[in-house]
């Protein structure tokens, strides 16, 4: 009995964690299946009257469509070419030797580009993107998250590639491979949980950014779901059944996204860590 106690207390610990973790997402989804009288009429964990109007709005007035398709383009786009710029950089980081120790300073001018705060980079990326008229415009956007994506992959991924032996490349180009070959044949299919962690985390902060695509955008033609969400706040009310759908919606592609490569994704959170 008593070695069956400390398993049953980490079981019930567990669950109190994740329903902790789920209730705000439960009471989100809850929310948007709620009329607007039965949300101001008090705390309901279960709607009394099952509505999807808010649904119908948001995909109708609201645009919220055209948020979702402009997210998923600049996303995808962004998030593919940085992940192949970045990765390029990061194999030639890991597995050539630069004088003057350009290897890591390279490293380090790649990390301080994240570490500046977003609020410093708008006004500069705003002026050159009006110059090149490429304002509320999704290849604006693009450029500029494949710029702030690719300094990111290539701190990830050069730590994952240095994980991997050379003596498995090498003995692909010694059976006739280029390194460009070894590299897509061999050394990648290594590092795809590497790949995985590193994109998810891309994904993660280009679909979630608002301060950018809110600067850089002013209509439904280009602006991004969290852009699209704001705009359900209004100067005298706050659409909430609307604002709970699109929480909804826009949760969706995440939770698919990281659905498909979570087989990748915990081995690649601990490949780059232990030398």
């Amino acid at each position: 009995m008593k070695r069956h106690l400390p398993r049953g207390l980490t079981y019930a610990g567990l669950a109190a964690v994740l329903l902790i973790a789920l209730f705000p997402f439960w009471w989100m989804l809850v929310t948007s299946l709620k009329r607007p009288i039965d949300i101001f009429a008090g705390v309901s964990l279960v709607p009394q009257h099952i509505t999807f109007s808010n649904y119908s709005r948001l995909f109708g007035p609201y645009h919220m469509g055209q948020f979702l398709r402009n997210s998923l383009v600049v996303v995808s786009v962004a998030v593919a070419i940085s992940l192949v710029v970045g990765t390029l950089a990061a194999y030639a980081l890991a597995r050539f030797r630069l004088r003057l120790g350009l290897n890591r300073n390279a490293l380090v001018v790649t990390l301080l580009v994240r570490m500046l705060p977003p609020i410093l980079l708008v006004v500069p990326i705003y002026i050159v993107l009006g110059k090149l008229s490429l304002l509320n415009s999704k290849i604006g956007l693009i450029i500029v998250y494949t710029g702030l994506n690719t300094s990111f992959v290539i701190w990830m991924m050069q730590s994952f590639l240095e994980e991997i032996p050379r003596d498995i490349e090498e003995a692909a180009m010694v059976d006739g491979d280029s390194r460009l070959t070894a590299l897509r044949r061999v050394v990648l299919p290594l590092a795809a949980p590497g790949l995985a962690a590193t994109a998810i985390f891309s994904v993660i902060a280009t679909y979630n950014d608002f301060l950018i695509a809110l600067s850089l955008t002013s209509t439904p033609n280009a602006q991004t779901v969290p852009v699209g969400v704001s705009t359900l706040i209004g100067k005298i009310q706050i659409e909430w059944g609307p604002m709970a759908a699109a929480g909804v919606v826009g949760a969706l592609p995440i939770i698919f996204f990281a659905l498909m490569v979570q087989r990748h994704f915990v081995r690649g959170l601990t490949m780059g860590a232990v030398k």
